[in-house]
């Protein structure tokens, strides 16, 4: 099996990219390639050794998606985007790239004859206000951002072309994932993280929405854990309907304060700052606060039950297991 990850220099993709060449098989197949893509040359994964290629370059740019389909990949993983702020304060670059560049993508696979899964992440943002207090899985997308329209158009493309046998396409609609790992990005959401990850740290950590503000989370562990159980679910019993929204676990900001205070002490929870960003707050009030996911958890996708487990997971997988943490806040 020969794999293409585009996006794969980004946290998720990163993740996945280790998780594949350690596995070394998807669905008891074996991994022959696997071709990691990215604006920036993406890390090399240990295992698959002679089987692992990186290329840095532009999905967007004209050339780049016909090159990386003519190596005929039988698995597709597209995670390229920008983000959800970047691309409602630059209009054009979002479109080029969240837009155009999937097109381009997928224009490119089709035309190989070869029916590639292909497996795109597309988001939550899809779905815009008024909102019910639990999204069920029948209610039509509105896109209240500029970033939601990009991807909901996107998945109709990964949809149609399924439809019609061009490509096998899966559309994941993600929660937002936390705690995520790194520096932070320039996502409206990215806050959520980041009032965790820094304070678990031991550092300072701003937060611009009221701490009633509820969200529907994920880890980045469940977040690869999407990505591989799509890669080998049986696409028949989707019909037509390509896009999933995943399971996530709904809880507010007080919630993940209070999951922090647990994990790591009232010092940690100290270092959060009460901030104020409008335009945080208005991106964030247009964001559903909860999901009943029935689709997705019926066809075997799975997410953990609590903020606790969601914390837990990032200080294995990022801290190795130790938290830093201040005596008292600065």
């Amino acid at each position: 099996m020969r794999i293409l990850l585009i996006g794969a220099a980004g946290m998720i993709g990163r993740k996945l990219a280790v998780r594949l060449a350690a596995d070394g098989a998807v669905g008891g197949v074996a991994i022959t390639a696997l071709d990691l893509v990215d604006v920036v040359p993406p890390p090399v994964p240990a295992g698959l050794p002679g089987r692992v290629t990186v290329r840095a370059a532009d999905l967007s740019a004209p050339g780049t998606a016909d090159q990386l389909a003519a190596a005929r990949p039988d698995l597709v993983f597209h995670l390229a985007a920008i983000v959800s702020g970047e691309a409602e304060v630059d209009l054009a670059k979002g479109y080029r790239v969240n837009l155009d560049g999937t097109r381009a993508l997928l224009d490119a696979l089709m035309a190989t004859g070869t029916c590639p899964r292909v497996i795109f992440a597309s988001s939550l943002a899809v779905f815009g206000p008024p909102f019910p207090a639990r999204i069920p899985d029948d209610f039509a997308p509105q896109p209240a951002t500029s970033y939601g329209a990009q991807k909901l158009m996107a998945e109709i493309l990964v949809s149609d072309l399924s439809r019609r046998g061009l490509i096998d396409g899966i559309s994941l609609r993600l929660p937002t994932i936390c705690v995520r790992p790194g520096a932070p990005n320039r996502a409206a959401s990215g806050f959520f993280s980041g009032i965790l990850r820094e304070p678990l740290a031991g550092l300072p950590a701003d937060l611009p929405v009221p701490e009633t503000t509820r969200h529907y989370f994920a880890s980045p562990r469940a977040a690869v854990g999407f990505f591989l159980h799509a890669a080998t679910l049986d696409t028949g019993a989707l019909g037509q309907a390509r896009a999933l929204t995943m399971p996530g676990l709904s809880a507010t900001v007080g919630d993940q304060i209070d999951a922090l205070r647990r994990i790591a002490g009232p010092s940690a929870v100290a270092l959060i700052r009460r901030t104020d960003d409008p335009l945080v707050a208005r991106i964030v009030a247009g964001w559903a606060a909860d999901f009943d996911a029935a689709r997705a958890r019926a066809l075997g996708f799975t997410v953990e039950a609590d903020m606790d487990a969601i914390l837990r997971v990032h200080v294995e997988d990022e801290l190795g297991g130790r938290i830093v943490a201040p005596a008292s806040a600065p």
